[in-house]
C-alpha cells in the first residue's frame, strides 16, 4: 500500500514539473511539445479551446488503447499523469520566466522531461505519445525517449508548415529532443547489462534470482590458479533492475565475484517490462 501511495505521489510531482515546463517556459513563446501536448498547444494557440482542456481529451483515445495493451496499473498511474498535469495547468499561470525564446525551449525541454521520466520511473507515463511509444517497445527494443522524440518530430514539421513559423518550429525541436534525452537518461530500464557471478553458494542465489523472472545461466567453472571448482551465474537484466539484483547477491554470498558488463545487444527472448 505504502509503495502505490509512493507510486501515486511521484506521479503527480512529475505532472506538475510537466505543468510548469508548460505553462512557464514554452506556452508564453508558443512553443509545441510536440504528440499530444503539442497539437493541444497548436489548436490552443488558433482557437479560443483551453489547452489544458484539448490535453486531457486528446489523451483519452490513447489512454483507452493503452488499457489493452500495457496492462491496468501501467494505465491507471497514466490517467492520474494526464488528470494531474491537467489539473495543474489550471493552478499554474501562464507566465513568461526566460525572455529568450531558446533559453525557455531547452529548460521547457528538461522539465518536461524530468517530469515524464518521473512518471515512467514510477511505472507510467505522461500519456500521449508516451503511451504509443511504450507500445512500440514492446515489440521493438529502442529508447521510449528516441521514439517519442521521432513521432513528435513529424509533428512539429507539419505545425511549421501550416503556421509558416520555422524559427518556431526549430525552437520547439530543440525543447523535443532535450525532452527525449532527459526522459532516456532517467527511464533507464532500455539500458541492458549482462552479470556474471562466481559463487559457492550456486542454490541459494538461484533461489532468489529466479524470483526476477530472468532467465540465469549456470556454467561450471575452474580458477586457473587455485583449481578449485565453482558455479558462475550469467544473467542479462535491464539497468533499472540492476540494484535489486546487486542487493541479492550482496544479501545472499557477500564473498561472490561479480562481473558487470554493459550489453549491446540482446537476441533471442528476453522479457520486456
Amino acid at each position: 500500500m505504502l509503495k502505490r501511495i509512493g507510486s501515486y505521489v511521484t506521479v503527480i510531482f512529475g505532472s506538475a514539473l510537466i505543468a510548469s515546463g508548460f505553462n512557464l517556459f514554452l506556452i508564453p513563446h508558443r512553443l509545441l511539445s510536440g504528440g499530444v501536448s503539442g497539437l493541444s498547444m497548436l489548436v490552443g494557440y488558433f482557437t479560443p479551446l483551453n489547452i489544458s482542456l484539448l490535453y486531457l481529451l486528446f489523451n483519452i483515445p490513447l489512454l483507452v488503447a493503452g488499457w489493452f495493451q500495457l496492462g491496468r496499473r501501467f494505465i491507471v498511474l497514466s490517467i492520474l499523469s494526464v488528470a494531474s498535469t491537467t489539473w495543474m495547468m489550471t493552478l499554474i499561470p501562464v507566465r513568461v520566466v526566460p525572455s529568450d525564446m531558446l533559453l525557455a525551449s531547452v529548460f521547457g525541454g528538461v522539465m518536461v522531461g524530468i517530469g515524464s521520466g518521473i512518471s515512467f520511473r514510477a511505472g507510467g507515463s505522461s500519456g500521449g505519445f508516451d503511451i504509443l511509444g511504450s507500445i512500440i517497445t514492446r515489440y521493438r527494443d529502442f529508447p521510449v525517449g528516441t521514439i517519442i522524440a521521432g513521432m513528435n518530430g513529424l509533428v512539429i514539421l507539419a505545425a511549421a508548415y501550416f503556421d509558416n513559423n520555422w524559427n518556431l518550429a526549430l525552437a520547439s525541436m530543440v525543447s523535443i529532443y532535450v525532452t527525449g534525452k532527459v526522459v532516456d537518461m532517467i527511464h533507464i530500464s532500455h539500458i541492458k547489462v549482462t552479470v556474471y557471478i562466481v559463487t559457492n553458494r550456486t542454490e541459494e542465489l538461484l533461489k532468489q534470482l529466479l524470483v526476477l523472472q530472468r532467465g540465469v545461466t549456470k556454467i561450471r567453472t575452474e580458477g586457473a590458479y587455485s583449481h578449485v571448482e565453482k558455479d558462475m551465474l550469467m544473467t542479462v537484466t535491464t539497468r533499472y533492475e540492476l540494484a535489486e539484483l546487486k542487493r541479492i547477491i550482496k544479501t545472499t554470498d557477500p564473498q561472490a565475484f561479480v562481473n558487470i558488463v554493459e550489453t549491446v545487444g540482446v537476441m533471442g527472448s528476453f522479457r520486456k517490462r
